[in-house]
């Protein structure tokens, strides 16, 4: 018979979706394929007892009403009490590693099947801890019967389940909000209300930097003019480990963005500080800043290999935000160029670069397709451009414009699978290979896993490698004054990486060293690679060295 909603049926869950639900089909006669049904809190391979709450044409979703045989991945005991019902995890019935398995799985399923790519992700990089690891959060407060009702948004809702102790928080966190209750309830602190647009305090903010220990507490308000605000800054100094700042910020505004356009300090300063990579970042209260800092570590450490730096590379980082990737590649690295349309997260960036002493890179404020085309129009053609996009992925033209630019690599960093194997096609339709895929859990216990890919543009179809013997070309005297390998020792010694015979001739060429007309500008039936501006400056100061021009 066909499904029907509030149907009590036994399912059997054999895979995951995106969003972390397990799914399995019910079959029900004349109908092989089934149809199938969504189930969140559930594990492949656990038997069900599942209530059906919708049925749509092509799925269903369902319940758990009675687990009749657990999967091996599930794990023993709840240790929170408000998951399933808060929208933070949906991994803490499940084993960790089971968990890692599930988002590797969901990376290459991407890969294959919006992709079309034939490639298998490396091994995940999890977490050392998969509890109390954010350096960040935002209570949200709605008024309660008799008290303030702090906590977090149950899933696709704006309803806020009570929850101060947080597990993806350090315990800290909890114990700031439990302060901060306590005094609302005796300061006579009204809470927000959206449904009428009355009430003072909104948000709970708290951020705290893992290495310096310094943290920052700030209430969201509705007012500027807050009661009782002494005794608050008072009882914070007194119980919260590491206060270097207390601040207001000001938003009115009916809407869903947690914070307005103004703030001011009560307390402290207006900023706190912290180390990610051996440098040192000022984070205010809108800094963008990674909130999982030991797992940054991990992926910033995975591009930069993926990069492979030799010293002179003018790296592109499109949407950079604060410049934190830049500039932990940047004493690796010739140039560094980074792009991001928010205003306030390029002073950041130029202030980051300015305290760390990093003088090779500079930021543009523009969005990423109108800074690519403004370099491209300088004749700036980067060695390897950085991508770090919003979940929404890249469109398609400022894919074509960065192949235009001709990078030797492309590292691109996603936060979706999905777009990044749309992106990841339309890269490869355009002749920049996917080498490697690394998936990193920068968000342990939720459904989001971040990915690096290493593009890149050398293929076997496309590109040849030529070498050339010194006999087959017509020396000028002089020429005689330097050989091709004293040039490339010159350029490895100077400067620390190499260049190719090939490119040492390209830039002789130039000059008028060598004087056959076709020599490496090739027949127009193959591609021939033509020396990066980098490297010929390097063979160009060689030849000034062997007073050859």
């Amino acid at each position: 018979m066909p499904l029907e909603k509030n149907q009590v049926i036994q399912l059997k869950i054999t895979g995951m979706t995106a969003e972390g639900n397990g799914v399995g089909r019910y079959v029900s006669d004349g109908d092989e394929r089934g149809i199938a049904v969504f189930v969140p809190l559930t594990s492949v391979g656990d038997l069900i007892e599942c209530h059906i709450v919708k049925v749509n044409p092509t799925h269903a979703y369902g319940r758990v009403e009675k687990i009749l045989e657990p999967s091996s991945n599930r794990i023993e005991g709840e240790d929170c009490s408000v998951f399933g019902r808060c929208g933070g995890c949906v991994w803490r019935h499940i084993g960790y590693e089971a968990e890692l398995n599930y988002k590797r799985q969901r990376v290459a399923d991407a890969l294959k099947r919006i992709g079309g790519l034939d490639i298998l992700p490396q091994p995940i990089v999890g977490a050392d801890n998969p509890d109390a690891y954010r350096n960040k959060a935002q209570y949200p407060v709605i008024p309660g019967e008799h008290r303030l009702m702090i906590g977090f948004y149950a899933p696709r809702s704006h309803r806020v389940i009570e929850q101060h102790h947080c597990l993806l928080q350090p315990p800290l966190f909890g114990e700031i909000v439990d302060l901060i209750s306590k005094w609302a309830k005796k300061a006579g602190i009204s809470a927000y209300d959206e449904s009428t647009g009355k009430g003072l305090l909104r948000h709970i903010y708290i951020r705290r930097a893992e290495v310096t220990g310094e943290v920052m507490v700030g209430l969201v308000c509705t007012s500027g003019k807050v009661p009782h605000t002494d005794a608050l800054v008072d009882l914070l100094k007194e119980k919260a480990d590491g206060l270097a700042s207390v601040m207001i910020n000001i938003n009115r505004e009916k809407t869903n963005v947690i914070l307005g356009g103004n703030e001011f300090v009560l307390w402290g300063k207006d900023y706190i500080t912290d180390e990610l990579c051996g440098l040192r970042f000022r984070l205010s209260m809108r800094s963008f800043y990674q909130v999982n800092r030991r797992q940054a570590e991990k992926l910033y450490t995975i591009a930069a290999e993926a990069a492979g730096l030799s010293g002179s590379e003018t790296i592109l980082d499109l949407y950079c935000g604060t410049g934190t990737i830049g500039l932990t590649m940047a004493k690796k690295a010739g140039q560094i160029i980074g792009v991001e349309i928010s205003a306030p997260a390029v002073e950041d960036a130029r202030r980051n670069a300015a305290e760390n002493e990093i003088y090779n890179a500079r930021f543009i404020c523009s969005d990423s397709a109108g800074a690519a085309e403004r370099l491209k129009s300088e004749g700036i053609h980067p060695d390897i451009v950085v991508l770090d996009p919003p979940r929404k992925g890249c469109d398609a033209e400022l894919i074509k414009t960065i192949t235009e630019m001709s990078p030797e690599r492309v590292i691109y960093i996603s936060c979706d699978p999905a777009t990044l194997a749309r992106d990841l096609k339309r890269f490869d339709e355009m002749e920049y290979k996917t080498k490697s895929v690394i998936p990193v859990d920068m968000f342990p216990r939720t459904a989001h896993v971040e990915t690096v890919c290493l593009l890149s543009k050398l293929n076997a179809e496309h590109h040849i490698e030529v070498d050339l013997e010194l006999d087959e070309l017509d020396l000028t005297s002089s020429e005689s004054k330097a050989t091709y390998e004293e040039i490339k020792d010159y350029v490895l010694d100077k400067y620390g990486f190499k260049v190719s015979q090939l490119y040492v001739a390209q830039a002789k060429r130039k000059h008028g060293i060598i004087e056959r007309e076709n020599y490496n500008t090739g027949d127009g039936k193959v591609k021939v690679p033509q020396v990066p501006a980098d490297k010929e400056k390097a063979i160009e100061d060689a030849l000034k060295h062997f007073k050859m021009i």
